[in-house]
C-alpha cells in the first residue's frame, strides 16, 4: 500500500481545506494516510520568517483577494471557515501535542477534525486548553487523561521532532505533503498528490 505522509497544524485555514479532501484522494489511490502532526510556527521561525512580515504589511488589493479565495475554497468543500478568527495567530502548542495522544489512541481523524471545526468554524481558542479538552471528548479520548499526556515530554518530543523532520527534508510550511521523496505543498496541489498516487498505483 502506498503511503501519504501529511505534515499538518489545525492553526492553517488552508490546512483545513486539504484535510477535509485527503481522505477521499487517498481512498481513491488506496493510499495510507500517515498523520504527521507538526507546529508550523516552529517551521516558519526556522525557513520562512518572510511569513510574519507579509502578515504585518498585508497588501490591500491582495488581502481582499486572499479573503475572497479562502471562501470559494470554503465552499467548494463544504467547510466553514471564519476568517479571521477573534485569536490570530493562536498558539498551537498544546493543540498539536495532543494530536499525538490522539494518534496513540487511534483517533486522530475525528480529534484533528474537531479541533479544526472548533478554530476555525466556531472561532474558539484553541489555545485554551478547556476548548482542546471538548475536542478531545468529542473525539472519543478520555478528557482529563488527555490534558494530563499534554506536558508529557514523550509528546513534546514527538511534536518537536516531526517538525524538525519537516525542515529537514524541505518543508516550509502547512499542509505538505511526500509521496516518497516528492513533496508537495498546499492545498491547491491535491490533484498533483492524487495524480501521482493514481500514476504509481498502475
Amino acid at each position: 500500500m502506498q503511503k501519504l505522509e501529511f505534515f499538518f497544524d489545525c492553526s492553517s485555514p488552508w490546512t483545513y481545506l486539504a484535510f477535509s479532501r485527503i481522505h477521499e484522494v487517498a481512498a481513491a489511490a488506496g493510499a495510507e494516510i500517515v498523520w504527521r502532526p507538526i507546529l508550523v510556527g516552529g517551521v516558519f521561525n526556522a525557513v520562512n520568517p518572510a511569513v510574519y512580515d507579509r502578515r504585518a504589511n498585508p497588501d490591500a488589493r491582495q488581502r481582499r483577494y486572499y479573503d475572497k479565495d479562502m471562501q470559494d475554497w470554503a465552499r467548494l468543500c463544504g467547510v466553514k471557515i471564519t476568517w479571521l478568527p477573534s485569536v490570530f495567530p493562536v498558539n498551537a502548542v498544546a493543540a498539536m501535542r495532543g494530536a499525538y495522544a490522539a494518534i496513540d489512541a487511534g483517533r486522530l481523524v475525528p480529534y484533528a477534525k474537531a479541533v479544526f471545526e472548533a478554530y476555525w468554524g466556531d472561532d474558539r481558542d484553541i489555545s485554551d486548553h478547556a476548548v482542546l479538552k471538548a475536542c478531545a471528548e468529542t473525539a472519543g479520548l478520555d478528557g482529563d487523561a488527555f490534558l494530563a499526556a499534554l506536558a508529557t515530554p514523550d509528546l513534546k518530543a514527538r511534536l518537536r521532532a516531526a517538525t524538525d523532520e519537516l525542515i529537514g527534508r524541505g518543508g516550509f510550511g502547512s499542509p505538505t505533503m511526500f509521496i516518497g521523496d516528492d513533496m508537495y505543498f498546499g492545498n491547491d496541489r491535491l490533484p498533483l498528490v492524487a495524480a501521482a498516487l493514481a500514476g504509481a498505483a498502475r
